[in-house]
Order: structure tokens, then C-alpha cells, then sequence
């Protein structure tokens, strides 16, 4: 059994020699770099940087992303299952049960999100 194990841990051992390898070569060769005054301010095309850097954006956006991807995800598992429904129904009819449970607890899911007000963005 170890037998089988022996090229993974191999390839585990290279890669964690290699990354050894790479910082104990940067810190050894390496230079520290000296800073200070115009060399720590950001360039920004030849123009003196006013203001901030990047407009802020409310969290409500990034939970609608988040949101977004996994009801996106949720159906690329449904997809497979649709494709061979027919088949899975005439083997057995606990694979239409199993499928109404999973967009059961999605349905359940998207009403919680609706009810926290996830998906309105005006405020």
C-alpha cells in the first residue's frame, strides 16, 4: 500500500524543495532594497497621484457576486443530472426525490437571501 503512495509523496517532496530552494536563493543572493522619498510613491503616467486610488464599493456588490456564483455552481450540478433524468426516473424514482430535496434547500436558500435583502442594491 505505501508503494502507492511513493509518487505523490515524490512530487510532494520536489515541490517543497524547489520552493525551499527559490527562497533560501533570494534571501542569500538577494539584495535588500533601499527605500524612501520618491521611490515609495505610487506612478501613475507622469501625473502627481491625487485623491484615492480606487472607488470604494459597497459589500452589497460583492455578496450578489458571491451569490451569483453559487446558484451558477448549483446548476452545473443540476445539468448533468437533467441530461440523464429519463434514465435515472426509470431505474429508480429516488433520483427525482433527490433532486427536488437539492432545489428545495436552493429555493430555501435564494428565499433567505430575498429576506436579508441580499439582492437589493439601492441601499
Amino acid at each position: 500500500m505505501p508503494a502507492e503512495y511513493l509518487p505523490v509523496l515524490l512530487q510532494v517532496a520536489i515541490a517543497l524543495g524547489f520552493a525551499a530552494t527559490v527562497l533560501a536563493t533570494s534571501v542569500i543572493f538577494g539584495r535588500a532594497g533601499r527605500g524612501g522619498g520618491a521611490k515609495d510613491t505610487p506612478y501613475e503616467c507622469g501625473m502627481l497621484p491625487i485623491g484615492e486610488g480606487a472607488p470604494r464599493i459597497s459589500v452589497k456588490f460583492y455578496l450578489v457576486a458571491m451569490l451569483f456564483v453559487l446558484f451558477d455552481i448549483e446548476v452545473v450540478f443540476m445539468y448533468p443530472w437533467a441530461i440523464q433524468f429519463r434514465e435515472l426516473v426509470a431505474e429508480s424514482p429516488a433520483a427525482l426525490l433527490s433532486m427536488a430535496g437539492f432545489a428545495g434547500i436552493l429555493l430555501v436558500a435564494y428565499a433567505c437571501a430575498l429576506k436579508k435583502g441580499a439582492l437589493d442594491l439601492k441601499h
